[in-house]
C-alpha cells in the first residue's frame, strides 16, 4: 500500500508542500497574516510565544519553530522576526536550512516597520512559493507515514467507535512500518499501568509513570487537583463521568502494539513505531506537538464534535456520534458512529478511514482544510510570562 507524497532532500516525505510563514515571536503575527493573506501556498504559523519568558520556555519554543519549519509539509520556510525578541531566530533559520529546503528571512525593526516588512514577506513568499510549486509527488511505501493521533470533545461514544477507529489505523500503519505518536498526558491518567504494560523495556514504563506524576504534581503546585479540570464540563455533558473513565477510553485510540518510548514536547520519534509524547490534553498545543514530531497527518476522533485543523498538516476528523456527525456534516471526515448503529464493523470503518487517510495523504483536502479552519495553534510552556 503506497501514498503519493513529497519526497524532500533529507529523505523525509510530506503530504503537503507548503511555504511555511513562521513569526519568531507573538509581536508580529500581524505581519505574518498580511503575507499570508496576499499569497498562494503560504501557511502562517501563529502563536502568542517568542518573548518575555524564562530561558528554558524561550528554548522550547525556538525548538518547536524549528522542528515546525523541519516539517516535511513545509517545502520552503520564511521567517519573519521583530528583531529584538527572546527566540534564538539565527539557530532558528540556520537548523531549518539544515534539511536542504529554501529559508528566508525578514527583520521587521531592521527593514524599517511594518509596510516595508509586509512587501519584502511578500516578495520572498512569492520568490519561495513559485520555487517549490514544480515539486513533483512520488509513490511512497506506508513505513513512511508519520501520524500524530488525538482526541477532543469527547462523549461516551468516543471510547466505543471513533477511538477504536483510530486504534485500527494505528496498528495497521505500525503493522506497514509507519509511526504513530499519541500525547495527552492529562487524559491517560487513570489508565497509566494498562499503557505501562505495553512499553517495550522497563525503562519506557518508567517513563510513562514520570509524566503523568509530572503533570499531576504542575497542577497540584497550583493548589488544585487535576480533576477539577478534567474531564471538561463538555465531557460530562457528553457522558463521561471520571477522569478515569475518560482515560480508558483514550488511550484506546492508541491500539494494542508495543509503546517503543515517550518523548518530550519537543521532541521527534528517532524510528518507526508506537510512541507517547508528554502534552497536555488541549487541541491547540496538542496538535502542535504532532506536527513537531513531523507528522504529515492527523488522526482526530471527536463525539461531541471538534472542529478545527492545523496550518501545514491536515487532520482528519472522525466523529463517533452519529447525530454529531449529521449535525456538523461540514466539519466532520469520518462517520464513525455508524458503528454504534450497527452498520459497519470495526474492521469495514478502519479500512475505509485507513483508505481515506491515504488520499489525504495523497493531496485529498479535509473538511477543515476546505472551509480554511487551519490556524489555531499554539505551543506549550510551562513558565510564566516575565
Amino acid at each position: 500500500m503506497k501514498f503519493r507524497g513529497y519526497v524532500r532532500s533529507d529523505g523525509t516525505v510530506g503530504s503537503r508542500n507548503y511555504v511555511a510563514v513562521i513569526p519568531s515571536v507573538v509581536c508580529v503575527n500581524e505581519v505574518v497574516e498580511a503575507i499570508t493573506d496576499r499569497t498562494t501556498m503560504t501557511r502562517g504559523i501563529y502563536h502568542h510565544q517568542g518573548c518575555c519568558q524564562l530561558p528554558p520556555d524561550l528554548t522550547r519554543v525556538t525548538d518547536s519553530l524549528i522542528k515546525l519549519g523541519q516539517n516535511p509539509n513545509a517545502g520552503a520556510v520564511l521567517v519573519v522576526s521583530l528583531g529584538c525578541e527572546g527566540v534564538d531566530t539565527d539557530r532558528l533559520v540556520e537548523e531549518i536550512a539544515a534539511t536542504g529546503k529554501p529559508v528566508e528571512r525578514v527583520n521587521v525593526q531592521e527593514i524599517g516597520g511594518t509596510a516595508r516588512a509586509i512587501q519584502a514577506g511578500m516578495d520572498l513568499a512569492q520568490k519561495l512559493a513559485i520555487g517549490i510549486s514544480g515539486q513533483q509527488r512520488q509513490d511512497v511505501d506506508l513505513a513512511s507515514v508519520i501520524t500524530g493521533i488525538k482526541c477532543g470533545a469527547s462523549d461516551a461514544t468516543s471510547g466505543l467507535a471513533s477511538n477504536v477507529v483510530i486504534g485500527y489505523l494505528a496498528d495497521r500503519i505500525v503493522e506497514a512500518g509507519g509511526t504513530v505518536i499519541f500525547g495527552e498526558t492529562t487524559e491517560f491518567i487513570g489508565a497509566e499501568h494498562i499503557l505501562a504494560r505495553r512499553a517495550k523495556t522497563p525503562e519506557v514504563a518508567a517513563r510513562i509513570y514520570e509524566i503523568v506524576a509530572r503533570m499531576e504534581d504542575r497542577a497540584k503546585s497550583m493548589g488544585v487537583d487535576m480533576r477539577n479540570g478534567q474531564p471538561t464540563p463538555g465531557n460530562i455533558k457528553g457522558g463521561l463521568s471520571t477522569i478515569e473513565e475518560k482515560s480508558l477510553g483514550a488511550i484506546v485510540k492508541s491500539g494494542t502494539k508495543p509503546i517503543e518510548g515517550v518523548l518530550e514536547y519537543t521532541e521527534a520519534p528517532s524510528s518507526p513505531g508506537l510512541w507517547i509524547k508528554d502534552t497536555p490534553g488541549r487541541e491547540i498545543e496538542v496538535l502542535t506537538a504532532m506536527s513537531i514530531a513531523g507528522a504529515q497527518a492527523i488522526l482526530f476522533s471527536t463525539g461531541r464534535g471538534a472542529p478545527q485543523g492545523f496550518p501545514i498538516a491536515p487532520v482528519l476528523k472522525i466523529c463517533g456520534n452519529p447525530l454529531t456527525y449529521e449535525n456538523m456534516a461540514g466539519d466532520m471526515d469520518v462517520n464513525a458512529g455508524l458503528i454504534i448503529t450497527g452498520e459497519k464493523s470495526i474492521e469495514e470503518l478502519g479500512e475505509e478511514t485507513l483508505a481515506h487517510l491515504i488520499r489525504v495523504m495523497s493531496g485529498e483536502v479535509t473538511k477543515s482544510e476546505e472551509i480554511r479552519y487551519t490556524t489555531s495553534m499554539d505551543i506549550y510552556t510551562l513558565g510564566p510570562v516575565i
